[in-house]
C-alpha cells in the first residue's frame, strides 16, 4: 500500500523524492512490477489546483510498470466535511476486503479488535536520583539527523515588529533573524523552516491533568528492542517539561487515532461509549462536530474525559500525541539587500469558534510572544528550497500577484532583482485598507519612484464596491498581454489557496481572450503551456 501526500505545486514530499526519481526512470522495463499487487491512497486538499497529484501520477506509473492495482486510487481530502477520514474509511474497508480475499490469513489467526491496546512504542525509565543533566535546547540541536531537515541554526531574533495598524483586526509581524556564521544561503522563493514550542500554560495544565512532575527526568527505551534509544530530537536523559514543551503537539486538534488510543484506557462506561463512537465510521460526523469544527484541542478533550485521563499510562504519551511538525514561511528578504539577515512576514493566527477560549496558531502565537527588546531570543531554524523559481535572464520581466502576506516571496524577489539590476518588475498587491495593512508601502513607493518597480494596488474595503487583485489584472490587460506574449514574462501568484488563485487565473485567461482574440479553450491551452514552460508558477496555502 502506497500512502502519499502532495507538496508545493504537485511535488512529492521530501521522504519520497529518491523513490520518485527511481520509479520514473525511463530505463525501467514496462513489466517491472508485474508480480506486485498494490493500492494507492493519496492525502490531499482540494483547495489546491493539483489535488492529490502525486497519488494520481504514482497510480498511473504503477499501472505502466505492470502492477496489479487492487482498487481505485483513494483521494482523501482535507476539505471533506469529515476530513480525510471521509474517504479513508470506506477505502480501507474495501482494501482489506480485497487483500484478505486474495491472501486469506492462516487458520486460527484473526484480526485484533479495535479496543485491544497495542504495546507502546517506548517505555519511560524515570531517573529519580539522577545526577545527569538533560541536554539543553541549544545542545539538542545537534541531535537532529532526519535527512529531510538539516540541523537547525540557533538564530538570534533581531526584531519583531507589528506592521498592521493598531486598530486593524489582524496582527501581522515582520520578524528578522541574524544568521551570521550559519552558512545559510537562499534565493528568492525559498522558505524558512522552524519548529514551534507549546506555551508554558498548556504544559503546566497537562502536567497537572496527568499528575506529572515537569522537572522529572527519564530515558526512553524502545519496546521493539531497536538499537536506537528514542526519537533523535529528544535528549537522553530528558525532562517531562522538555518533552511536553518542545516535542509533543499537545495543543493540536486531535486526530481520530488519539481517540482510538484513549478509548483503550477508558473504564468509565459513559466515557468509553462516547470514545468508541468517535472511533467508529458511523461516529465521524459526531466527532467532527465535537472536535474538528470548533477546533477543540487535545488538552480540552482530556479535560472532558476525566475518568479516562486518570488511567492514561505515561508510556503511551508518544503514541497519544503527535510530534510537533516544522512550520514553513516564505522568506521576505534577500541576502543581497540584507546580508546575514533573514525576514519573514507572519500573520498571527487567532480566531473564535463556539468554544469560549479563542483558538490560536501554535507557531505564530509562539513567535509573536518573543520579544528581543527584553533580552536575547534565539530560535532554531533552517532554510529549504521553495517552489517559486525566478528567471536568470536580466531582460525577462516578472509579473507577481501577491495579496496580503502572499507578497512575502515577491519582496524577496524584488530586492534580489533590483540588487542585480534586473528591470521589468511588476507587482499586484492587495489588502483591505491602504492605511491599515499596506505592507512595505514606503519601500514599494521608493522603488516606483526610481523606476525599478511597477505597482498596482487593490484595497478591497476602501470603497463601496470590493476591489481585488484579479480586477486590477483585468484592468491591465493590454500591458500584461504585451509583457507575456512579446517579452516572454513570467507570471507568479502567491497567497491563500481559497478563491484568489482561481480568480486571478480566470482574469489571466480572460485577458488572453480579450487581447489575443483567442477562444476560451485556447486561453486555457496558453496558460497550460506557460505552466509547463515554468513561466506560470504559484505558491498557495490553505
Amino acid at each position: 500500500m502506497f500512502v502519499c501526500s502532495t507538496t508545493g505545486e504537485g511535488d512529492p514530499p521530501d521522504n519520497m523524492k529518491n523513490f520518485w526519481r527511481f520509479l520514473f526512470r525511463k530505463s525501467l522495463p514496462l513489466g517491472s512490477l508485474c508480480r506486485l499487487d498494490c493500492a494507492v491512497l493519496g492525502l490531499g486538499d482540494s483547495s489546491y489546483s493539483k489535488f492529490n497529484f502525486v497519488a494520481k501520477k504514482l497510480h498511473k506509473r504503477l499501472l505502466q510498470l505492470g502492477a496489479s492495482i487492487l482498487l481505485p486510487v483513494g483521494l482523501a481530502d482535507d476539505q471533506h466535511d469529515l476530513g480525510p477520514d471521509g474517504v479513508i474509511d470506506p477505502w480501507l474497508t474495501a482494501f482489506w476486503e480485497k487483500a484478505l480475499s486474495l491472501y486469506p490469513p492462516p487458520a486460527g489467526l484473526k484480526a485484533l479488535s479495535d479496543t485491544e491496546l497495542l504495546p507502546p512504542r517506548y517505555t519511560f525509565n524515570f531517573l529519580d536520583n539522577a545526577t545527569e543533566k538533560p541536554a539543553n535546547w541549544s545542545q539538542n540541536m545537534t541531535l537532529v539527523t532526519n535527512r529531510s531537515q538539516p540541523c537547525p541554526f540557533m538564530a538570534q531574533m533581531m526584531s519583531n515588529q507589528r506592521v498592521t495598524h493598531p486598530t486593524h483586526f489582524q496582527d501581522v509581524r515582520l520578524i528578522e533573524f541574524d544568521i551570521t556564521g550559519s552558512n545559510i544561503e537562499f534565493d528568492a522563493g525559498d522558505v524558512l523552516m522552524m519548529r514551534p514550542q507549546n506555551c508554558p500554560e498548556d504544559v503546566q495544565q497537562l502536567c497537572e491533568l496527568l499528575k506529572l512532575d515537569p522537572e522529572r527526568q527519564f530515558i526512553l527505551t524502545p519496546t521493539d528492542g531497536a538499537a536506537a534509544p528514542g526519537p533523535a530530537r529528544l535528549p537522553q536523559p530528558c525532562t517531562v517539561r522538555y518533552l511536553l514543551e518542545r516535542f509533543l503537539d499537545v495543543a493540536s486538534v486531535p486526530r481520530r487515532s488519539f481517540f482510538e488510543v484513549l478509548a483503550c484506557f477508558a473504564t468509565n462506561e459513559l466515557e468509553k461509549e462516547k470514545l468508541v463512537e468517535f472511533c467508529s465510521a458511523k461516529g465521524q460526523e459526531e466527532l467532527h462536530s465535537y472536535c474538528s469544527r470548533p477546533r477543540r484541542t487535545a488538552l480540552e478533550v482530556l479535560a472532558d474525559f476525566p475518568h479516562t485521563m486518570a488511567t492514561i499510562q505515561v508510556d503511551y504519551l508518544l503514541d497519544l500525541f503527535p510530534e510537533i511538525q516544522p512550520r514553513s514561511f516564505s522568506i521576505a528578504s534577500s541576502l543581497l539587500a540584507r546580508p546575514h539577515r533573514i525576514q519573514i512576514l507572519l500573520a498571527v493566527v487567532q480566531y473564535r469558534t463556539r468554544l469560549h477560549k479563542p483558538r490560536k496558531g501554535l507557531c505564530s502565537s509562539w513567535l509573536a510572544s518573543l520579544d528581543p527588546t527584553q533580552g536575547t531570543v534565539s530560535v532554531p531554524l533552517w532554510v529549504k528550497k521553495g517552489g517559486l523559481k525566478f528567471p536568470t535572464d536580466p531582460n525577462t520581466p516578472v509579473i507577481m500577484v501577491g495579496p496580503g502576506t502572499g507578497v512575502a516571496p515577491f519582496r524577496s524577489a524584488v530586492q534580489e532583482r533590483v540588487a542585480q539590476h534586473k528591470t521589468g518588475n511588476v507587482l499586484f498587491f492587495g489588502c483591505r485598507s491602504e492605511c491599515k495593512d499596506f505592507y512595505f508601502r514606503s519601500e514599494w513607493e521608493e522603488l516606483e519612484g526610481a523606476s525599478q518597480l511597477t505597482l498596482f494596488t487593490a484595497f478591497s474595503r476602501d470603497q463601496e464596491d470590493k476591489v481585488y487583485v484579479q480586477h486590477r489584472v483585468t484592468q491591465q490587460a493590454a500591458l500584461l498581454w504585451d509583457l507575456i506574449v512579446n517579452k516572454d514574462a513570467y507570471f507568479y501568484i502567491a497567497g491563500n489557496a481559497k478563491d484568489m488563485p482561481t480568480a486571478v487565473c480566470d482574469a489571466l485567461k480572460g485577458l488572453f481572450q480579450s487581447e489575443g482574440g483567442v477562444s476560451a479553450s485556447q486561453a486555457e491551452e496558453m496558460l497550460g503551456a506557460m505552466e509547463k514552460a515554468g513561466r506560470f508558477q504559484r505558491e498557495t496555502w490553505s
